[in-house]
């Protein structure tokens, strides 16, 4: 084993040493593990470790580690049929959020997801923004309900609109703060508008919390105000659900002149508004618009955003704000699911946030988007020349695409992910019926501007 081999090597040879000993057999001593495999004492540490934690070893301080006792396995079958009797109905379906498709093949493009590719992920800065924050004397103390002040003054700085620290609620990631706020605003049973198309993820969530979503139409302009208005007059809703700022999946800014009419459609209709700003810093360079919660007199926008899109997926940091009310209601919520976000995590964005780095990061990062997007349109333009971008976007990760009209997009998903291309398919995004096909790309999960010339040159053959 060479200098360079990793813990996971070392653990492999140790797992398959422990499978071929019997229990209570000694294992070799550190120096000799050292000594034979030429590698460090911390990995040599880092493998013991985890084997004890596995419970496939037994260190005696002093004497050495041995093979611990194995466990008895039973062979008598389990009946688990009862379960579906007394779980009854499905309230809550993951399956727009997973790949319907099968596992990808070997090799395989994917520009699937909602996330950054490795390679435009502040790693580095991420490392050292938890080190310091382990640091801390008070790391591990319980923290607030809401989160920490620090960084619930930094979201609601982020925000503008005249946030303020006491407004603003620390979700573990935007997920998270969709479940509570779609379980805080309206009760089961009643509806919620949504985007037509939208995020699946959001549709999952209202209907785990007993919601039924009701879609309105969107056009390259955004939200219809004139349907909504229809929209919310047929359902009684009492809560529209919206991405007004690089919306996903399409990637459609609402209009100026759309926000304050949205706003005072809400307004006549006694609703909230459950803005999702996801996209806030996965601009592409141009300037970004204000949130509606800038507009918002009547605390009537619940506001959400996150900073895992432009980190990495395992930040599961973001924030709720609202004002009135509702705002305990959601900090209710919060202290039933799970108390508060764990305090280590949340220093650790308060030290990646405040680091000269971060705003590197993202001139960098909107950089890159842009340079992926527009790699992304013109390969695709040459692959499939009947694919429409009609809409290309200026800031978030993706890239929606019309298919022509008797082309069904499942199937082409399908295809796509048998020549080694991974894509969204657009059924997923609609919450009824689909009025089209299309396709979603992530162009931020691929590793370079040749990787997406490469995804396209395989998709022309379909």
């Amino acid at each position: 084993m060479s200098d360079s081999s990793t813990t996971e090597e070392l653990l492999g040879v140790l797992r398959r040493l422990v499978q071929q000993s019997a229990p209570g057999d000694k294992l070799p001593s550190s120096r000799e593990l050292i000594d034979r495999h030429r590698v460090g004492p911390g990995t040599v540490s880092r493998a013991i470790a985890q084997l004890t934690a596995e419970g496939a070893v037994i260190t005696r301080p002093g004497s050495g580690t041995y093979v611990a006792p194995r466990p008895q396995v039973t062979e008598l079958p389990i009946d688990t049929a009862w379960q579906t009797v007394t779980l009854a109905d499905r309230s809550v379906d993951s399956r727009a959020l997973s790949d319907s498709l099968g596992p990808a093949p070997e090799g395989a493009i994917r520009l699937d997801g909602g996330y950054l590719h490795p390679s435009l992920q502040p790693t580095r800065g991420l490392s050292a923004a938890l080190a310091r924050a382990a640091r801390r004397p008070d790391a591990w103390d319980r923290a607030p309900a809401s989160g920490l002040t620090p960084l619930r003054t930094v979201f609601a700085r982020m925000a503008g609109a005249g946030a303020t620290a006491e407004d603003v609620l620390v979700t573990a990631g935007g997920q998270s703060g969709l479940s509570i706020a779609f379980r805080a605003i309206t009760g089961p049973g009643t509806p919620v508008l949504v985007e037509s198309p939208t995020y699946p993820g959001a549709l999952a969530a209202a209907r785990a919390a007993g919601l039924s979503p009701v879609p309105v139409p969107i056009d390259d302009q955004g939200l219809r105000p004139d349907l909504l208005v229809e929209a919310f007059a047929r359902s009684g809703a009492r809560l529209l659900y919206c991405q007004p700022t690089y919306q996903n999946p399409t990637g459609t800014v609402l209009a100026a002149d759309r926000r304050r009419r949205i706003l005072e459609v809400a307004r006549d209709a006694g609703a909230f508004i459950l803005e999702d700003d996801f996209a806030r810093l996965l601009g592409h360079g141009a300037s970004v618009p204000e949130p509606l919660l800038a507009e918002d007199l009547d605390g009537r926008v619940v506001y959400l955003t996150s900073l895992t899109k432009p980190a990495a997926p395992s930040l599961r940091i973001g924030a709720l704000i609202a004002r009135g009310p509702v705002l305990e209601r959601l900090r209710a919520i919060r202290q039933v699911d799970d108390f508060f976000v764990p305090r280590p995590l949340q220093e650790a964005a308060l030290e990646l946030l405040g680091s000269p780095g971060w705003e590197r990061h993202l001139r960098t990062l909107a950089g890159s988007l842009r340079q992926r997007s527009q790699s992304l349109i013109a390969a695709l333009g040459q692959a499939q020349p009947d694919w429409a971008v009609t809409n290309p976007p200026d800031g978030g990760l993706h890239l929606w695409v019309r298919l022509p009209p008797e082309v069904d997009d499942t199937t082409v998903a399908a295809e796509a992910q048998r020549l080694g291309v991974v894509v969204s398919a657009g059924s997923r995004y609609f919450a009824t019926e689909k009025p089209g096909s299309w396709l979603r790309f992530n162009f931020a999960a691929a590793a370079d501007p040749a990787e997406l010339s490469a995804a396209a040159r395989r998709l022309a053959r379909i």
